[in-house]
């Protein structure tokens, strides 16, 4: 008589908690053996992707062509003009608005790609060294220590030596609607800190999501799908660890409107707090003041002086901004009107004409790209 042996583990659960699952033990132990595997290969710079491979060559020439084709158009020169040894190898797998790559270079190469104009690229070094300058920043990026992380708008430069990358690359436009929505201002430049201190603790958090997502691309394989919602969750996870976890021009303005900034009084917290739950009803200023525990003409006083918005532009800005995440994610027979409707809306001109002044395009064209 065989009997089966169990093991316990910790799983996400809702929230900050987690779930107790008793599990198999062959389960359990096939679970640790891949953790211990993907441990691993990310401290030893193994490559990553092996099944995605998009560029192999020996060529500096053809490695600057195709892997301009992937990212954008760039110099690649080795430092040496004789070098032996350049060898480039780039796996990449490709999602909605964002994709996962490991690049590697053998020798030491310049890579000189100026604005990268339509992406933001979060580097991660896995072997090997690369030295950048992004705009006045200059620093070296190495495993385990630092990471970089380029702006579209910032020019750049870099050396890498025998250096191989996890990189993120994600869509210049939907981080810009993104830091609007969470910010209250007009999609626009968005300029991170290009040095990513990897012993930080958000850097830290921000890394595992990519190795977890490295990870379930490589068990899939090209020939697996991810979900329409799995994808969409991936994007929104990636998206806040970058807005909020990383510094750059509008993270200030970010904890203010959200209403963590440490100055905020405690009554404008609370009538923020009832916006955001109540977004899509009515505005009741009366009821509004009530629940802050002020007047009404010192809240939307302090509104203008710690938000810089009245009270129904914030309402107003949390509607687009939730218009815009529900575009983004809408179903091909998905109905504008009827969304604009349910989310407090009642007149479709100005919501239009605010929508395309706070993103930069209208309500169509963002489903339209979501469609397509």
């Amino acid at each position: 008589m065989q009997h089966d042996v169990f093991a316990t583990g910790l799983f996400p659960g809702a929230g900050n908690y987690y779930r107790l699952k008793v599990i198999p033990w062959r389960e359990a132990w096939s679970t640790m053996s891949a953790a211990k595997l993907e441990m691993s290969a990310r401290r030893s710079g193994a490559e990553r992707l092996t099944a995605f491979a998009r560029v192999t060559t020996d060529d500096v020439d053809e490695a600057a062509e195709q892997i301009g084709r992937i990212f954008c158009p760039h110099d690649l020169r080795p430092v040496e003009a004789r070098a032996s040894g350049f060898s480039a190898r780039h796996n990449c797998a490709a999602f909605d608005g964002f994709s996962i790559n490991y690049v590697a270079y053998g020798g030491s190469v310049t890579i000189d790609p100026g604005c990268l104009d339509r992406f933001f690229l979060v580097q991660i070094p896995l072997r090997g060294t690369a030295h950048l300058r992004a705009g006045a920043c200059e620093f070296d990026a190495m495993p385990e220590r630092t990471a970089s992380l380029l702006s579209p708008t910032i020019p750049t430069r870099m050396v890498w030596t025998d250096c191989a990358q996890a990189i993120l690359l994600l869509d210049r436009r939907m981080v810009e609607q993104r830091a609007a929505a969470l910010s209250g201002r007009p999609a626009g430049t968005v300029e991170f800190d290009p040095a990513i201190d990897l012993s930080a603790p958000a850097a830290r958090g921000f890394r595992a999501r990519l190795d977890e997502l490295t990870a379930l691309a490589e068990r899939l394989g090209p020939d697996g799908k991810l979900s329409a919602i799995a994808i969409a969750d991936w994007r929104e996870t990636l998206l806040d660890h970058l807005l909020n976890g990383q510094r750059h021009g509008l993270s200030d303005a970010i904890k203010i409107f959200s209403g963590r900034a440490e100055r905020l009084p405690r009554a404008l917290r609370a009538a923020r707090d009832y916006l955001v739950a109540n977004a899509c009803e009515p505005l009741d200023l009366a009821q509004l003041a009530s629940v802050s525990g002020i007047g009404i003409r010192a809240l939307q006083l302090g509104f203008r002086r710690h938000f810089g918005l009245s009270i129904s532009e914030m309402l107003l800005d949390m509607r687009l901004a939730s218009l815009h995440g529900r575009l983004a994610q809408s179903a091909l027979d998905s109905s504008i009107t009827d969304i604009a409707f349910d989310l407090g809306f009642t007149h479709l001109g100005r919501m239009a004409g605010a929508y395309r002044e706070k993103f930069g395009e209208t309500p169509s064209v963002t489903l339209r790209r979501r469609m397509s």
